[in-house]
């Protein structure tokens, strides 16, 4: 095939006199030059302060960690990847490994890259009261002038809590060795000015803060969801970095919920204290029931037959035993609810294959269910599959190479189960709801411009397994090598005899810049953290140069990727129902979300990507162009039919 242009003056010309292909639009063009500056040099072993390396806010000036103790948040203003270009002038190669031997070029690289790089600007005291900082738990708003950070401390066994702390309704959960107490609290921090804007606590809790799993942020709305009590907080952050509650679905769902109630009761003493064993429902639960019921009257209203409201009532009792588990703001008035049973949300049963699941979405302006959905659902894949963006920020899902991708997990996933789709559609759908800014909007993970090993690396911020070689990133249009990754001591272990026994199995997190050509990947070994930074070359643009001179002097010939792996897919199975974040002190980390990640196969929206100091970390920013679509599929307020092995679902899941 026929190479284009690969160097830098020719495309800039190219673009100048507008010479572009056909179908090739302004934004493609732009983006196509990243292929030009890319991070084509590993600095192995970099000395960095006693801290917990977090990532990017969204417009990429700052960089958030975690200091050493959990209590501090340390903000650091990033100076731009060409920040070390002096410090790394007499660097040859696209390695520098970690060594032993003295070599005061290569130490003074590791002692002063990263202060070269980052400048510290703030540290603040955020938790209070033993209370520990998530490492894996930030939320950055869309102008990147605020993060929301969470920190817990476990409640000790004596003295115990009080009862009525415990059980604040019927719906919350019985505590065990694996689902402890905890104080939580969510605070606000003004990134700018390092100054400590709010803080909400939520007293003997259970709130999922790894990976974002229980709060979620659309816009200036924060849902936080109570495991424990079963109850969604929706806040709205102010201009002034406030959280103001705005409603509280559970025991109550409308404001005025509590002064109805407290018209006939007793006394009025007794207002704000819930009753032991209150006698009825939760008003949240009684609207799905009641939701639930609608349904199946409607079917056999349709059908002519009492099937579907027999069937309610005999999956009654389960109905109301069902719990929340997770939850996603969809936009600022729609919610996605994750239901379960206690004995899996409480982690009493482990078993992948024996857990059910159900899918709600929830209007939090009407208070009303639209929706309800099982875990083999294939209406809900179709969704989810259709409309990324609602659910993520779904970068490209529309080029050629994600779809390939997808289809190929399928094809995996087939073979396995020798066919079974309902397998395939509840391995799909256990990764929802997708926690929010999870997701790296990096044009260097981006499939339509590079090709490299999904295996190892994704657009998914979650930690992977690492290899013994190099991450190798092809361009797309060329087939050419551009750059490698080198994760942990790879390179470097010649030097290191005899390796540590424990890199047999190696875990290693990526963050990426949102923009610009600067990524750091952290692998532990032993009790330390091996850092590595993935920079610019000092002259700016280094790549193979075997390639660039091939592709500039000829135009044209062949170039098969040297890997054939793509990146970004649906769902990783290669990182294991159980992978876990190292380091975590949490244990609720969703092993299900550690085997997925959302992608869009034969989505039904155009998209073209512009990578720029926006919002881009699943805040819901929005794309440059869009093509227009239905409404949105959540204003149906029921599903065409309810069966016995999909209640609530579509009669199409019946197969």
């Amino acid at each position: 095939r026929k190479i284009p242009p690969q160097n830098i003056v020719c495309r800039l010309m190219m673009r100048e006199t507008n010479t572009l292909r056909r179908g090739i639009g302004y934004g493609n063009s732009s983006n196509c030059f990243y292929t030009n500056i890319v991070p084509g040099l590993t600095v192995v072993g970099v000395e960095k302060p006693p801290c917990f390396l977090r990532k990017f806010t969204p417009d990429g000036k700052y960089f958030i960690a975690f200091s050493s103790d959990q209590t501090s948040l340390e903000i650091y203003e990033f100076r731009g990847s060409q920040a070390a270009g002096n410090l790394l002038k007499n660097v040859t190669g696209d390695l520098l490994p970690f060594t032993l031997e003295s070599n005061e070029t290569i130490h003074n690289v590791r002692a002063n890259l990263f202060s070269t790089f980052f400048t510290l600007k703030h540290t603040v005291n955020v938790s209070t009261d033993n209370e520990g900082l998530n490492r894996e738990c930030s939320l950055f708003t869309d102008d990147s002038r605020y993060v929301i950070v969470g920190s817990t401390v476990t409640l000790p066994e004596e003295p115990y809590p009080v009862y009525r702390d415990m059980y604040q309704n019927n719906e919350s959960l019985h505590p065990n060795v694996n689902i402890s107490l905890e104080d939580c609290s969510i605070h606000v921090v003004q990134i700018e000015s390092g100054m400590l804007c709010d803080t909400k606590r939520f007293k003997c809790d259970k709130i999922y803060l790894s990976h974002n799993q229980g709060v979620s942020l659309y816009n200036r709305i924060l849902a936080v969801l109570s495991v424990q009590h079963q109850t969604i907080y929706i806040f709205q952050l102010t201009e002034e970095g406030k959280l103001l509650e705005m409603r509280k679905l559970g025991r109550f769902c409308f404001d005025d919920d509590q002064l109805t109630i407290s018209i006939f009761s007793e006394s009025s003493s007794q207002l704000n204290r819930p009753r032991r064993n209150p006698p009825l429902l939760t008003p949240l639960k009684h609207r799905l029931l009641v939701y639930l019921y609608h349904s199946a009257l409607i079917e056999s209203t349709r059908v002519g037959s009492q099937s579907a409201i027999l069937e309610f009532h005999r999956n009654f009792e389960f109905y109301c035993k069902l719990r929340m588990w997770k939850m996603q703001l969809l936009d600022e008035s729609h919610l996605l609810i994750k239901y379960s049973t206690e004995d899996i949300i409480t982690m009493k049963n482990q078993d992948y294959n024996q857990q059910i699941f159900y899918f709600a979405v929830f209007d939090t302006h009407l208070s009303r269910f639209l929706s309800f959905y099982d875990s083999s659902s294939q209406s809900l894949l179709t969704l989810s599959e259709d409309y990324t963006d609602l659910f993520r920020n779904s970068g490209n899902p529309t080029n050629i190479y994600t779809k390939n991708l997808n289809y190929r997990f399928r094809q995996g996933i087939s073979n396995i189960k020798q066919g079974n789709r309902l397998f395939f559609v509840k391995r799909v759908l256990s990764q929802l709801p997708i926690s929010s800014q999870s997701y790296s909007s990096s044009p260097y993970l981006d499939t339509a411009l590079f090709s490299y090993d999904d295996k190892w690396l994704n657009s998914l911020e979650r930690p992977k397994n690492s290899g013994d070689h190099a991450i190798k990133f092809n361009a797309r249009d060329s087939g050419l090598l551009k750059f490698k990754i080198y994760t942990g001591l790879a390179g470097s272990l010649s030097s290191i005899s005899p390796p540590p026994p424990n890199l047999s199995r190696r875990l290693v997190a990526f963050t990426f810049h949102p923009f610009e050509p600067f990524a750091i990947s952290v692998q532990r070994t032993n009790a330390d953290y091996v850092v590595n930074f993935h920079v610019v070359p000092s002259d700016g643009s280094r790549c193979d140069v075997e390639c660039q001179d091939r592709a500039c002097s000829s135009g044209d010939g062949g170039g098969s990727p040297e890997n054939e792996g793509d990146s970004d897919p649906v769902i990783d199975p290669s990182n294991g129902l159980n992978d876990s974040t190292f380091g975590s002190d949490n244990r609720e980390s969703d092993s299900n979300n550690n085997a997925s990640s959302s992608g869009s196969s034969g989505s039904r929206r155009n998209r073209r990507l512009t990578y720029s100091g926006g919002s881009s970390y699943g805040v819901r920013s929005r794309p440059t162009q869009r093509a227009r679509i239905p409404n949105r599929p959540f204003n149906v307020a029921i599903p065409d039919q309810i069966s016995s092995r999909d209640p609530g679902g579509d009669a199409s899941d019946d197969e």
